[in-house]
């Protein structure tokens, strides 16, 4: 085993077991609300509390199993498939509360005021604790244990230059997913920034809230670059492990948070529920959202096509490069 395989290894588990304080906490915030003993969060009755706790609770466990699937024998047997689709939406959840964690202890250093931080504003400072450690936890064991996996399961993912394979006009898909993804990010910095055009209710914005749209803000312009990079495979030079990487990360973060924001927003506009008023304009959050799962989708597609082009051209060029050699050999 090597070393990267070896780090690889201690992250997934690491990752499992920070993961597993933050699952217990909604078990009991289930389990407590139902029988009356733990309070129901603010703007929400039992029934919506338990649901968005188990749906919570639910995305913990399958997170502590594809940890354990990036390490274990039995993850190599998996349909790659789906061991792909959960790692690219996890990173895509995960990549915003690395930065967010440290640029939210930052502006709190700096007495900037919160609006209502975590889950339930009575929520207890070590649960709070816990649950953050969780987060950072995972998303720091994705980023060492996901492309461990890849390497063992798929030795050349990330070899190569952006030059490599046939070149190729790209797809009318991949520039409008790109093009919609960085119009996506461009909102998102300007309300980071401040801007005001699409917001109902400027008073309700927080710090949180300005650091999260400027981390997504810089995920969808930075995938939506990437993405592009790799659908005209240029410039050639470039190493395809950049643009590859940050594809993933951007697409991910585009799909996974639009893809749990957007049902929100829509309970949200249509059971207006007391003491839920977000900053955004509703129609407005809605459409964003709905332009980043698209986005988010075409742009990965648009990385797992030219993925397939570049390793048939390699495949093609090893059958040309061995009838070379036959027919070489053939020649007196």
């Amino acid at each position: 085993m090597g070393r990267w395989d070896r780090v690889g290894r201690a992250a997934a588990y690491g990752a499992a077991l920070a993961l597993s304080p933050y699952l217990l906490i909604k078990v009991s915030w289930v389990v407590g609300s139902l029988v009356g003993v733990l309070p129901v969060g603010e703007g929400f009755g039992t029934a919506e509390w338990v649901v968005l706790n188990t749906v919570t609770a639910g995305m913990a466990v399958i997170g502590i199993a594809l940890a354990l699937a990036l390490v274990r024998p039995w993850g190599m047997r998996i349909p790659g498939a789906l061991v792909a689709f959960c790692s690219w939406v996890g990173s895509g959840f995960l990549v915003s509360v690395l930065p967010f964690g440290l640029l939210s202890a930052l502006l709190d250093a700096g007495g900037d005021s919160r609006g209502g931080g975590g889950d339930d504003p009575a929520m207890p400072v070590w649960e709070g604790v816990l649950v953050e450690f969780g987060f950072v936890g995972m998303g720091l064991g994705l980023a060492l244990a996901v492309p461990a996996y890849l390497r063992r399961r798929w030795p050349d993912v990330f070899t190569g230059r952006v030059g490599d394979g046939p070149r190729t006009a790209p797809p009318w898909a991949a520039a409008v997913g790109a093009a919609v993804g960085a119009a996506v990010g461009l909102v998102w910095l300007y309300w980071a920034a401040g801007g005001t055009l699409g917001i109902a209710h400027p008073v309700q914005r927080s710090g949180d809230w300005h650091v999260l749209a400027a981390v997504g803000g810089f995920w969808a312009l930075a995938g939506s670059a990437a993405t592009w990079t790799v659908a005209r495979a240029r410039p050639a030079g470039l190493p395809r492990l950049l643009p590859l990487a940050f594809g993933w990360i951007g697409s991910g973060s585009l799909f996974a948070w639009s893809a749990w924001k957007l049902p929100l927003v829509l309970y949200v506009a249509l059971a207006e529920p007391a003491g839920a008023t977000p900053p955004e304009d509703i129609t407005v959050a809605a459409v964003l959202h709905l332009s980043a799962v698209t986005a988010g989708a075409v742009m990965m597609r648009t990385l797992v096509r030219a993925r397939l082009r570049h390793a048939e051209s390699d495949a093609l060029r090893g059958v040309d490069h061995r009838s070379g050699q036959a027919g070489a050999a053939g020649r007196p």
